[in-house]
């Protein structure tokens, strides 16, 4: 991973988090860690809410939802309530494995269906204030559950990963099996922006945001409500998941992978999620590709070596397909666009000519200023005579 992570902390030993917490993972008890859940989630809750669910499981209909899913039906003959909130764009494969884990794994779900003007208004804001298309989205998917768990008195709500533990962070939060207020504002992406700065942003009132606020302390400890990361006592490992999962009619992407990457069974229910993944790049200089040629290597999956040929290939390639939609979505155009994501381009990783505009090559991805990651940052390029530089 480079450097320019958020929160990604290396030791003495050059050795980052996530990689730090690989390690970790191989030496847990997964048997302990099993019997564990069985003790503390199945045991206490399974069963103990007579007349209603057993726990809440937030789903988008994608690879962990199914696992999820999947892991509590199936595996521990719960009884939960799938909840989804909705996707800012919707395409075939999302809703179909939206309405598929339902039916594969015999469970209810509701489906919250936002508003669609209060929440494109606040995804341009996000886009325009901090350099994220699916701000709106990032809460929403964190909120609306916890609100269902208290309105309907469910006291447990059973997440998936911890990205913190998976993809490298904090200590406190790579070891914290508790998803509550604290760690959505410091690690849900909310990137310094909360929800009542959208409060009187072109006309949205609060009443506009009602689903969107965390329900307050004393809602939650009425209820009891408490949140897990199923990844705490299970290890996770997507590519073995999404193979158990296509048994259960779990689809991916078959026509070749996810833009600005090389699988094909990630975010495949929301096709603006492309955008925010460049964001990234152009933000930190790495997007989704590096992110899973690193866990790929951590997993013993690829070589080094390797991984650096994917990230090369695929990684912060301009996303035209993504863009075309979300120029459709916002109704903008390419110059709009380019003009906001340059905005947020970070100057120290990427080429600019003399007038400080960004450099492009001939398919119009952004030219680095260093070598790779493995570099250090410590061999600038030299602009290759064919790059360019398209006017706003």
């Amino acid at each position: 991973m480079p450097n320019t992570k958020p929160d990604l902390f290396f030791d003495e030993g050059g050795v980052c988090d996530a990689c730090r917490s690989a390690e970790l993972k191989k030496n847990i008890n997964w048997e302990s860690r099993k019997k564990e859940f069985e003790n503390e989630v199945v045991a206490k809750y399974k069963g103990k809410n007579p007349g209603n669910y057993d726990c809440i499981i937030p789903v988008s209909g994608g690879k962990d939802s199914y696992y999820q899913a999947y892991m509590i039906k199936k595996v521990h003959g719960m009884n939960p309530l799938l909840v989804s909130f909705e996707v800012t764009t919707k395409n075939d494969v999302g809703m179909k494995n939206r309405e598929n884990i339902k039916k594969a794994f015999g469970c209810d779900m509701i489906v919250f269906e936002k508003n669609p003007e209060v929440y494109k208004k606040m995804c341009l804001r996000g886009f325009r204030d901090v350099g994220d298309n699916e701000w709106p989205n990032h809460l929403g998917i964190f909120t609306v559950p916890v609100r269902l768990a208290v309105q309907m008195k469910i006291p447990l709500i059973i997440w998936g990963e911890n990205s913190q533990l998976e993809y490298g962070g904090p200590k406190v939060s790579r070891m914290k099996n508790v998803l509550d207020r604290r760690w959505l504002e410091e690690f849900g992406g909310l990137l310094g922006l909360r929800i009542e700065d959208m409060i009187g942003y072109d006309g949205i009132t609060k009443e506009d945001l009602v689903s969107y606020f965390y329900p307050s302390d004393e809602e939650l400890k009425n209820v009891g409500v408490k949140g897990v990361f199923l990844g705490y006592y299970f290890k996770w490992d997507a590519r073995p998941q999404v193979d158990l999962m296509k048994k259960y009619g779990f689809s991916v992407k078959e026509d070749g992978p996810v833009e600005g990457t090389y699988i094909n069974y990630e975010k495949l229910d929301e096709d603006l999620e492309v955008i925010h993944s460049y964001l990234k790049f152009v933000k930190f200089g790495f997007g989704r590709a590096t992110d899973h040629a690193c866990t790929d290597i951590r997993n013993g999956r690829l070589a080094r070596e390797d991984a650096v040929k994917l990230v090369k290939k695929y990684d912060g390639k301009y996303p035209w397909k993504a863009v075309k939609k979300c120029l459709g979505y916002f109704g903008m155009t390419q110059q709009e666009f380019d003009k906001i994501t340059d905005s947020f381009t970070n100057k120290a990783l990427f080429l600019t000519d003399a007038q400080g505009k960004f450099l492009r090559d001939k398919d119009y991805n952004l030219l680095k200023r260093y070598a790779d990651y493995g570099s250090g940052l410590k061999n600038p390029v030299t602009p290759k005579k064919e790059s360019i530089q398209i006017p706003l």
